[in-house]
């Protein structure tokens, strides 16, 4: 009887808890309020930044902030275009490159990017790695982050705000936070469901075309992920992405929509 009162509370905030992600459309499940979700996503940022080593080479950072400006001036535009600035409320850009040979790179609630190096060689130029920035990116813009947190309160914490949680339990909160991320080695990953990880690529093509970048790279790129994941264990950046097939199909089917966007400078 609990377990049937569970499932029907979640089915109820389910359906009053919705949010749109921008260009796909989709209906999502979201407890988490937008300024929660960057609040906690600041915090667990920074203390990843203040332990991890950043990249001393100047060229390749310079890249990385290069390709992250040009990303966010694309989305901040396609969202003034659609009336959706307001969804942009509080975010704080920033882009790192982290010196460490996994061949990952995230992007928080609220802009927070970071790079690994081990995925530069992999995305072999600014283009490439446009794919990459542009994908993470997307995760962000869609709110991918605080519709996974959503699932994981529903599931775990009954009605408990995220608020609630960091201020009873911090250390809970921002492992999450890590969690959802994918951020230092925090343990499990709450990955991205394979949708969610669809509609990035889908979200990230638009904004890398807008951004002035061949969005026709995406495809030779995780062809590329898919060799390296070949090797020695899959990437964690692998980690839930749809196969390899699938992915390639899928944005050859989206191709010509992204290349409207696409004005070759």
């Amino acid at each position: 009887m609990y377990k049937k009162i569970i499932t029907f509370s979640i089915a109820v905030l389910m359906m009053v808890a919705c949010t749109t992600v921008p260009i796909t459309g989709r209906r999502q499940f979201n407890l988490v309020s937008d300024a929660e979700m960057q609040q906690q996503s600041y915090a667990a940022y920074n203390e990843f930044i203040s332990e991890s080593k950043i990249s001393n080479d100047a060229q390749a950072t310079a890249m990385v902030k290069r390709v992250g400006v040009r990303i966010k001036d694309a989305v901040e535009r396609y969202m003034a275009q659609n009336n959706l600035s307001d969804e942009l409320a509080g975010f704080e850009w920033e882009f790192n490159l982290v010196q460490d040979d996994q061949i990952n790179a995230f992007a928080m609630a609220g802009g927070k990017t970071v790079v690994y190096s081990g995925i530069l060689p992999v995305a072999q130029n600014e283009t490439g790695l446009a794919v990459v920035m542009g994908h993470e990116v997307a995760h962000a813009i869609a709110k991918h982050g605080n519709e996974r947190m959503s699932q994981q309160l529903a599931q775990q914490f009954g009605s408990q705000t995220l608020s609630t949680l960091a201020g009873t339990n911090p250390s809970t909160a921002q492992s999450l936070v890590y969690a959802i991320y994918g951020v230092g080695s925090q343990g499990l990953l709450l990955k991205y469901s394979r949708q969610q990880e669809s509609e990035a690529d889908k979200l990230g093509l638009v904004f890398m075309a807008m951004a002035g970048y061949d969005p026709q790279a995406a495809v030779p790129f995780w062809q590329r992920m898919e060799q390296q994941a070949g090797g020695a264990g899959t990437p964690e950046f692998l980690s839930t992405h749809p196969s390899p097939e699938t992915r390639q199909r899928d944005l050859q089917n989206y191709m010509s929509e992204a290349l409207k966007y696409y004005n070759g400078n």
